[in-house]
């Protein structure tokens, strides 16, 4: 049993407050100066400095009704009655501005708020707004969106390599709530240096069949990265059309199992609360160590081409993944069946092709963490908004996601981003579409200024 575990060296700094932000606007206030001198009475002070404490404040939110005005004139001429166009609307009647929706969306899809805790803040703030007027407004921003979402469903499947993963989604039926399944599609080319901006698309079902992924993908052809589900297995189908896709296997998934069974902290823990502390296993232990230090290599080679990348696997990779295959097989021989350490074994090694794919081929990612990430939102929120109302709130959920968790892959201000859009979209040329897409967009004042 191990008692004692090696851990790198580092130099521990002496924590210190970051200054605020330099955009923020600074209100001085000076306190008044001393009258006369604390120490003799005198009443000659010069000043010689002044020490500044900044404190962080904030204004609540504020409330205000737009109104546009459109005045009505008479020809004196021709008594034809004259009034400037009305203004276009995101969404019908346009009682909404772009602002209030983007923030309606964003609360709800990005932060996790339902409808009904939104409603009643805005009516503790003096604004009563029904939840089935909000819902309804949540329907029109998705519409309006549509066309932004179409746009990053055809820059996602152009991708050579997608990361691909579902996650649970509650969905209610009639006297209880029914397993619905989220799935995302992710572009990330960063890893291997490439110049496509990152993006995700997300679709929404009502079970976990095969068949979904299936038609998700059935235009696509390349690389995928996944895990074991088999419900990609037709995918990987030699004379599939329109092409084949190849698979590669999840390193971070197959260390799981093995860091579970090897997890130092965990039994620890346990141990400082007087619970009886679980078996390390030996093996376990062995075969994280070898995989760690496969990920330590990827994380020198982050960022670079993906011909610099299979470079560096085939001379250093390539031999630690040799071993270690020699080693599972060896160790699997002396396991029985039913040991959860032999099941982890198992899954590497009737998987292998997928998972040394990552060798001869430098655009190819140790893990699919992308995917991953780009699922936490949903699985942090599932204690919020406990379930999806219908299929199609769950499709309207797919759509926000797919834009919100984009924006956030290329450093955009989702709610900043989207409150622009919809203020914009209505008058926005078709064919400049991709204009209001995350990675082109400009603010509309920062775009006038460099027009004019």
């Amino acid at each position: 049993m191990a008692r004692t575990t090696t851990v790198a060296p580092f130099t521990r700094r002496r924590p210190s407050r970051q200054p605020f932000p330099e955009h923020l606007p600074r209100e001085r206030i000076v306190e008044p100066a001393l009258a006369a001198c604390a120490c003799c009475g005198g009443e000659r002070l010069r000043k010689i400095g002044e020490d500044v404490t900044e404190t962080l404040e904030v204004i609540p939110r504020q409330w205000t009704v737009i109104q546009r005005v459109r005045e009505k004139f008479s020809c004196r001429d021709c008594e034809t009655n004259a009034q400037a166009p009305a203004p276009f609307h995101v969404t019908p009647r346009g009682w909404a501005g772009p602002g209030l929706l983007a923030m309606i969306l964003f609360e709800k899809f990005g932060q996790h708020q339902p409808l009904n805790r939104q409603a009643e803040r805005y009516a503790r703030e003096g604004v009563p707004l029904a939840l089935s007027t909000l819902a309804d407004q949540v329907g029109a921003g998705c519409t309006a969106l549509e066309p932004l979402i179409r746009r990053i469903e055809a820059h996602v499947f152009a991708a050579e390599r997608l990361h691909a993963d579902d996650t649970t989604v509650p969905v209610l039926a009639k006297g209880k709530t029914d397993t619905g399944r989220c799935w995302v599609y992710a572009r990330d080319d960063r890893p291997f240096g490439g110049p496509a901006p990152p993006a995700a698309m997300f679709y929404y079902s009502r079970d976990r069949a095969g068949e979904h992924p299936q038609a998700h993908l059935a235009g696509y052809a390349g690389l995928l990265q996944a895990d074991a589900y088999g419900g990609y297995g037709k995918l990987y189908e030699a004379d599939r059309r329109p092409g084949p896709i190849l698979e590669a296997a999840c390193w971070a998934h197959a260390r799981r199992p093995f860091f579970a069974l090897a997890d130092l902290a965990s039994n620890a823990r346990r141990k400082a609360h007087g619970k009886t502390g679980a078996v390390i296993s030996p093996l376990a232990l062995e075969a994280v160590r070898r995989i760690d230090a496969l990920f330590d290599i990827e994380r020198a080679i982050t960022g670079q081409s993906a011909e610099e990348r299979r470079a560096v696997r085939q001379e250093l990779s390539a031999p630690l993944v040799a071993d270690l295959e020699a080693w599972l097989r060896e160790q699997r021989a002396g396991l029985s069946r039913g040991n959860d350490l032999a099941k982890a074994m198992d899954y590497m090694l009737k998987r292998w092709p997928a998972f040394t794919r990552f060798l001869d081929d430098g655009r190819v990612c140790l893990s699919n963490n992308a995917a991953e990430r780009a699922l936490r939102g949903i699985a942090l929120g599932r204690k919020s908004w406990l379930f999806a109302g219908s299929d199609r709130g769950g499709r309207r959920a797919a759509a926000m996601y797919s834009l919100i968790v984009t924006a956030k892959m290329n450093d955009v201000d989702p709610q900043a981003w989207l409150a622009d859009v919809l203020a914009r979209i209505a008058e926005h040329p078709a064919h400049r579409i991709d204009d209001l897409l995350p990675w082109n967009w400009r603010p509309q004042d920062s775009a006038k200024r460099q027009a004019a």
